[in-house]
């Protein structure tokens, strides 16, 4: 584990549903234009499934999929908020929205766009240039 790694805890609105990730206290969210990050103005950051821990809630999440299945969208079944998710282009990740991180660690975010409506295109550039899905930015 890298020592420029911090415990961010966070959680849902009403509290049901709390975790705590390890990532650097500077985190490099993604401004994701897909269908579904849109509706929710999602802008996650990712980290290993790794530096992931869900500490309370298991039961009170339910899982959103659709096409092909392969991300997976947890919210609170109480007041639906979206917290965390398995994303399509990393199934060994874990995208956090940086919105539900409590207050007091984190000391930077830079937004970086990334075109997911385009996804041939946004693969081929993440192919080319491997370091912007790297999840390890955030945490190593």
């Amino acid at each position: 584990m890298s020592v420029n790694l911090v415990k961010h805890t966070g959680g849902c609105h009403c509290g049901k549903v709390r975790f705590e990730v390890l990532a650097k206290p500077e985190l490099r969210a993604y401004d994701c234009n897909c269908s579904i990050c849109v509706k929710k103005g999602m802008k996650p950051f990712l980290i290993p499934k790794e530096n992931f821990n869900l500490l309370q809630g298991e039961d009170n999440l339910s899982c959103y999929t659709y096409n092909t299945h392969q991300a997976k969208h947890f919210f609170c079944k109480t007041c639906g908020i979206h917290s965390f998710y398995t994303p399509r282009t990393s199934p060994d990740a874990c995208g956090i929205s940086p919105y539900c991180l409590d207050e007091g660690t984190v000391t930077k975010m830079d937004i970086i766009p990334c075109d997911a409506k385009n996804w041939e295109k946004w693969q081929q550039y993440l192919k080319e240039n491997p370091k912007a899905a790297d999840c390890t930015e955030n945490t190593s």
